[in-house]
Parts: C-alpha cells; sequence; structure tokens
C-alpha cells in the first residue's frame, strides 16, 4: 500500500486528489495538509511514501520546503505539483530533493500513474519539462570537481537516466540486464549520496560528472 500526503492550500483540489487515491486499491491518502509548516509540524502514525506538494504554498513556498519535508521523511518522494510551468521554480525544487514534476492539469490517470512511479524511484516529469530542467542544469553545472567514484558503466548509464531512458531501455543500450542496470543505480546512489534518480542526475550535472 502506498501511502500518500497531500501538502496543497486548495482545499478543494485536495479533496479531490485524496478521493481519486483511495479509489485506487494500491494507495491511500493518509495526510492533507495546507501549508508546509502544517506538514513539517505533523506527527503521521505511518510515515508516507509519497508526498504530493504544490509549489505555490502560503509562507514557505514548496519549492523551498521541498527540503525541510526530504529531511523529516528521507525515505519519501515528493512530487510537485503547479497550475504553470514554471522553469526556474522546478529547478529549484529538483534541486532540493523533488523526484518529479506534474501540472494540476494533468490527466488524472497520469497523476495516478505519477505517484506509482515515483514511488518505484522513477522521475515523472514532463517531457517538456524535463528538457528544459536538464537544460538549465548543463548550463549552469561548475568545472568538472570529481566522479565521486563513479565507474566508466555506472555513468554511461547515469547519462542515459538523464536522458529520459528507464532503465529497461538502458540494459538494452548497454547489453546489461535490466538487474545489472539496478545493482548500478543503487551504488550511483550510495556514492552520491542520493535516494531518487532525479537527485543523482541533478548532483551528476551540477558537479560536471555528465557532459
Amino acid at each position: 500500500m502506498i501511502e500518500v500526503a497531500l501538502v496543497d492550500d486548495d482545499t478543494v483540489l485536495r479533496g479531490g486528489l485524496a478521493s481519486l487515491i483511495n479509489d485506487e486499491a494500491d494507495m491511500r491518502c493518509t495526510q492533507q495538509h495546507g501549508t508546509v509548516a502544517e506538514a513539517l509540524a505533523a506527527r503521521p502514525a505511518t510515515p508516507p511514501d509519497v508526498i504530493l506538494l504544490d509549489i505555490h504554498m502560503p509562507g514557505m513556498l514548496g519549492s523551498v520546503g521541498v527540503a525541510k519535508l526530504r529531511e523529516k521523511h528521507v525515505r519519501a518522494a515528493v512530487l510537485m505539483l503547479s497550475v504553470y510551468e514554471e522553469q526556474d521554480k522546478v529547478f529549484e525544487s529538483i534541486c532540493n530533493g523533488a523526484c518529479g514534476y506534474l501540472l494540476k492539469k494533468a490527466p488524472r490517470a497520469r497523476l495516478v500513474e505519477a505517484i506509482r512511479d515515483a514511488h518505484a524511484g522513477g522521475a515523472p516529469m514532463s517531457p517538456e519539462i524535463a528538457s528544459k530542467v536538464i537544460q538549465v542544469f548543463r548550463q549552469t553545472r561548475p568545472p568538472a570537481q570529481s566522479d565521486h567514484g563513479l565507474t566508466p558503466k555506472e555513468i554511461e548509464l547515469l547519462a542515459l537516466l538523464a536522458d529520459g531512458h528507464s532503465y529497461l531501455n538502458a540494459a538494452h543500450t548497454l547489453g546489461i540486464t535490466i538487474n545489472t542496470v539496478r545493482n548500478h543505480v543503487r551504488s550511483i546512489y550510495d556514492k552520491l549520496h542520493v535516494h531518487t534518480k532525479s537527485e543523482a542526475v541533478a548532483k551528476a550535472l551540477k558537479h560536471g560528472i555528465l557532459r
């Protein structure tokens, strides 16, 4: 069962999303909060697996609060929601630990799919936004400092993931099994001290590991 928390000041939207989530057999909405501060103060009996977080919130912005929520719920995947395609806020959110980004107008089926994807370690994001974020990272990265001990194969795999390849496609491209891909990904996470694919890609781009 995927435990989902909603953090959004729109009570009508929150209620609709909670109903949508609770209608699914493999997930349930266990928390609803109107501000980041409220979410940080909560002491849930069961920690969330996925947090849906609005970028624009009263008080602390979601793009800033994502870092604090990730500190509190280390194993949770944070999926950002917004009305607009805001490149700078998406960029900030990913840097702060968000795993993906969706527009609130996205089809409901897409949202449910994104929750499952985020829980499985994916980085759900529209291709348009993903390409913009990668472009910004590549434009602003500093000169290479360290490869953090990544092997050439791990860097090659990370580059494929940065370009949007799935684990299966990456396995075919590299001529290895999907289990080997998963092992490489775990090793990458350990070496970069990250927990999600988006964090790994962001850190690799910021440190000049990826070209």
